[in-house]
């Protein structure tokens, strides 16, 4: 119950912060709804989470995470397609801005992609993770004898760029990017050193988002 009770104190410091300090805050995002200007495609990690990484408040960005923070193409089949829908509100109905698929070091879900994923514990990983087949597949011919580390963050930086490509293969992502009234970006949080990286489609490289500012 410790961890709840933390949980609970947290929600007063919250509402002291915002409804309390700020109380036109809330009362604007309740009566005039969310209207965020970005969505972030985030991974479930405990430890990424874009709203205290990027400190923002609450209504800025329309959040989906999911494992290994990957993007699925377009596809019309049956199925659940949670990130899919939680993209076309976005896109559709909220009309944001940019996109930012957020990747991050240390990831449990391109580990396992690159150790190999085990049934049963991959009932349903398995077929996720292989989203990002293409990421590992190119990892391990580039870099098949560099040491683990290597490969891994290279993986975790490759899936970003299959996830950006996914997002093309929608077509209304497609249309509002050719427009240049969406834009897509690749992040990358290294959790080791504190750094923020972002893909830069030109030297197609991650690059220090502080020295491009």
């Amino acid at each position: 119950m410790d961890e709840i009770k933390k949980l609970m104190q947290g929600f007063s410091r919250f509402r002291a912060r915002y409804f309390d300090g700020q109380p036109d805050f809330y009362d604007q995002l309740a009566r005039r709804g969310q209207s965020p200007g970005l969505m972030v495609v985030a991974c479930c990690d405990s430890r990424v989470d874009p709203a205290i990484i990027t400190d923002s408040n609450p209504g800025d960005l329309f959040v989906v995470r999911n494992v290994a923070n990957l993007v699925p193409p377009c596809e019309m089949g049956g199925g659940y397609h949670g990130t899919s829908a939680a993209l076309e509100f976005a896109v559709r109905s909220l009309h944001v801005m940019h996109i930012i698929v957020l990747g991050h070091s240390q990831c449990g879900g391109i580990q396992s992609l690159l150790q190999g994923i085990q049934a049963p514990q991959g009932d349903f990983i398995i077929p996720w993770m292989a989203i990002a087949e293409e990421a590992c597949r190119k990892v391990n011919a580039r870099h098949a004898h560099a040491p683990d580390a290597v490969r891994q963050r290279a993986c975790e930086q490759a899936a970003i760029q299959v996830s950006l490509h996914n997002l093309l293969t929608f077509p209304w992502v497609r249309e509002r990017v050719e427009q240049g009234a969406l834009h897509l970006h690749g992040w990358y949080f290294d959790i080791d050193r504190g750094e923020l990286l972002h893909y830069n489609d030109k030297t197609e490289r991650f690059e220090e988002y502080a020295a491009s500012l």
